[in-house]
């Protein structure tokens, strides 16, 4: 497999066989990610997919799940992505789902017609990156989107049957804004109703613009603690249909996860049990935080 730098993929698709067909992210703005800095963004031709598919089916012809990276794969145009759709259900019989990461705008570049096209080839899951429902949050960390786009890219990709899973980011409004972002975004998520979401606690990545407001000290990172009570706070102001909501990402402080709204109060209970108390050796140590 011809990976060119490092490849992410979202912790639900670990034992998923991950095919690069985009390097880079199509956006690569926003001033808290540092994971695609190094690469521009291109699209790989369709020989050098093949290349890598028929690699693959001579060690992982039995794969069952395949993640397309990388950042916004999902923003190649429909009449690219759908051969490339093609090549991979062809070459692994016993695949079961293909997932992928979208953005905002590169949902809303397909109509629910043409996701509805991707489903029936394969394409069960979307991860879309929400990181607020504030936003003034949005603007601040340049996500180049709204609200209200995101809402309806969500509609969209419910409405094409496919499993949308969402991440959010604890403490990206830094000190001044914590509570109103984690207010914020538990009711969007509530208006968006995911099928899973995700949430991660911010880590300051050197280099980035945010570490650069981190040091002119524009921004200030909440700390556990008050990263916990943002993550009490949202979770206050979820109020889904049925969704899975985990904190379990190793940038977090303290995993939980639990179904909403049947388990709301047993998370809510565990998180204030560890506010109270306020006993370090309840926390994932510093050290073992990453992205």
């Amino acid at each position: 497999m011809k990976y060119e730098g490092a490849i992410y993929r979202p912790p639900s698709e670990a034992d998923s066989l991950i095919l690069q067909v985009t390097v880079g992210c199509s956006h690569n703005k926003c001033t808290f990610c540092g994971s695609y800095k190094d690469k521009k963004f291109r699209v790989k031709s369709f020989e050098e997919i093949k290349e890598d598919v028929e690699e693959a089916k001579e060690y992982a012809r039995f794969i069952r799940k395949v993640f397309i990276a990388d950042g916004d794969a999902l923003v190649i145009p429909q009449k690219r992505l759908i051969p490339i759709m093609e090549l991979i259900r062809g070459a692994f019989p016993k695949l079961e789902r293909i997932g992928i990461y979208g953005n905002t705008k590169s949902i809303l570049k397909k109509s629910v017609d043409e996701l509805k096209q991707l489903k029936d080839l394969g394409l069960g899951i979307v991860y879309l990156g929400v990181e607020s429902g504030d936003q003034v949050v949005l603007d601040r960390v340049c996500k180049g989107t709204t609200l209200e786009k995101t809402e309806e890219a969500a509609k969209r990709v419910k409405e094409a049957g496919m499993i949308l899973s969402v991440t959010v980011l604890l403490g990206l409004g830094g000190v001044e804004r914590s509570r109103i972002h984690a207010e914020e975004t538990g009711k969007f998520l509530t208006k968006i109703d995911p099928h899973y979401t995700g949430a991660l606690s911010v880590i300051i990545v050197p280099g980035t613009p945010l570490a650069e407001q981190v040091k002119r000290g524009e921004f200030k990172v909440p700390t556990p603690y008050q990263l916990l009570e943002e993550l009490e706070i949202m979770i206050e102001n979820t109020n889904p249909t049925h969704m899975f909501f985990a904190s379990n990402h190793a940038s977090n402080y303290l995993p939980v996860k639990a179904w909403l709204p049947e388990e709301k109060e047993k998370i809510l209970k565990a998180i204030r049990h560890v506010l109270d108390k306020k006993d370090p050796s309840m926390l994932r140590p510093e050290f073992l935080r990453a992205l």
